[in-house]
């Protein structure tokens, strides 16, 4: 069974558990009229855990609300999107100029931030229990220039550790995927000799997986593997993570509080100003990233729509709570209030649905 079947059926069969262990992350009072109707989303793999998590709860609560979001990496979430076979689409970036044209133009779409997540540097190496990184060792791994575990460049960050003779198996995403885009923005950040930006790149080493959950299970399954996985994968499936040296100079592991220390640290987050890689702090873990949704600003179904709108203004809010034992990190308050202010200009008919 996958890990996304795995953690899909503990949230399911967990439900009363749930509901107690995030008391307080209740959604809107009864009294407000949410809206109904099934919601179809499609998209990243990233914060798949903690949507399967979240909208089950919600369904739980509101009955005439249900959610069926398919985590199908973030390139194909724009796709769908903009095809419109869903009511919204999911991506570990904003949509680009581009993909905004294509989807109707600015003024036809919201981007609304979801979620914040640690992409983890994962790996299989017996023997080795802590495994110090910096950026330009990793760019180094991912190019191809580092090709066993026992470089010179790396026993130099690892002189308690004996790494052995072996060779590095790299394993990147091989499908369109917002991961990718925020850890190859990382390593741009690192050494300018990588260029690749993107969701899909050219990898110029290594093995592809489709999904977070396909890069765990083939690091997993391969010894002197490494590769980039968001942390509630890792946690969930026992993997073992690097240490990663920060902009400070401090090494850190991946956290929820490595996260909230970074995007503490970004400043008028929205859909042109959104990287929190590599940010300064002792704190700041460097490889986070928020995760986005987008709607159509103008809906078609007023009651539909309102469901979308609410759903999306709980999860933002209140609905936080459902992703901390998961490894997401809440939104700041800024980031909920850039949420909330984007939904109220979700109409129908020239109605705003949020209320």
């Amino acid at each position: 069974m996958s890990l996304r079947s795995t953690l899909r059926a503990a949230g399911v069969g967990l439900a009363a558990l749930v509901a107690m262990a995030c008391g307080g992350a209740s959604p809107p009072p009864a009294a407000v009229d949410v809206g109904s109707g099934q919601l179809n989303g499609a998209g990243a793999t990233f914060p798949e855990p903690f949507y399967t998590k979240a909208f089950y709860a919600y369904n739980q609560k509101y009955s005439q609300v249900s959610v069926n979001y398919q985590s199908v990496g973030s390139g194909a979430g724009v796709q769908q999107f903009t095809k419109g076979t869903v009511d919204f689409g999911a991506s570990d970036v904003p949509m680009n100029g581009t993909e905004v044209a294509n989807a109707g133009g600015a003024d036809s779409l919201v981007q609304i931030p979801t979620t914040l997540g640690v992409i983890s540097m994962a790996y299989n190496l017996q023997g080795v229990s802590r495994l110090q990184l910096d950026g330009d060792t990793i760019v180094k791994i991912f190019q191809g220039q580092i090709k066993r575990w026992n470089d010179p460049a790396l026993t130099a960050l690892n002189i308690n550790a004996s790494l052995p003779n072996k060779d590095i198996t790299v394993v990147h995403r091989s499908d369109g995927s917002g991961t990718s885009y925020a850890f190859t923005d990382y390593l741009a950040k690192q050494n300018a000799g990588w260029k690749d930006v993107g969701k899909s790149i050219a990898w110029p080493a290594g093995v592809g997986a489709k999904g977070n959950d396909g890069v765990a299970g083939q690091v997993k399954q391969t010894d002197g593997a490494i590769g980039y996985v968001e942390l509630a994968y890792v946690v969930q499936s026992g993997m073992r993570q690097a240490w990663v040296r920060n902009k400070n100079g401090k090494f850190l592991q991946a956290s929820v509080a490595g996260a909230t220390a970074a995007a503490a640290e970004a400043k008028n987050v929205s859909p042109t100003n959104f990287s929190i890689t590599d940010e300064p702090g002792d704190a700041s873990y460097p490889i986070t990233s928020f995760s986005w949704i987008f709607l159509k600003k103008s809906q078609t179904e007023a009651t539909k729509g309102k469901a979308l709108v609410y759903l999306f203004k709980w999860l933002t809010t209140d609905g936080q709570a459902y992703g901390k034992d998961l490894q997401y990190a809440p939104l700041p308050k800024p980031v909920e209030d850039l949420a909330t202010a984007t939904l109220k200009s979700v109409t129908a008919n020239g109605t705003a649905l949020l209320q």
